[in-house]
């Protein structure tokens, strides 16, 4: 990921094995990571399971938000693609019992990808 990719929130596909040992804590006994994308320190983890949205809060980072949602819970999501002059592409993902979306800006070569992983795990 490049450094303006990342100072302008624009999630990159990372390499599963870069970042296991720092999830194996969270990961569950049957869990395995599909797809990692990251913004910054902020990653949106894919595994068999569920998807994982990690916050890392302040300077440091040491604080961490971890949402799990099963796939289960995804009632639907959205994705529009990257323009011309609109470089980025945008993910939205409605969970059930929350009104609002969780809503993420991606880098359109990792919008197909994240697409696929969503569809394969929601409709599996």
């Amino acid at each position: 990921m490049g450094l303006l990719d990342g100072l302008m929130g624009n999630a990159s596909e990372i390499n599963v094995e870069e970042v296991a040992e720092e999830l194996e804590p969270i990961i569950g006994e049957s869990e395995s990571i599909q797809q990692v994308f990251k913004v910054i320190r902020d990653m949106y983890v894919f595994t068999n399971k569920r998807l994982i949205l990690i916050d890392k809060q302040g300077v440091t980072g040491r604080k961490v938000d971890y949402h799990s949602i099963p796939y289960r819970a995804i009632t639907h999501f959205k994705v529009e693609t990257a323009g011309h002059f609109d470089l980025d592409a945008e993910l939205k993902i409605w969970i059930s019992g929350r009104d609002n979306p969780i809503e993420a800006e991606l880098k359109k070569d990792s919008v197909v990808g994240i697409q696929q992983t969503l569809a394969t795990q929601m409709f599996a």
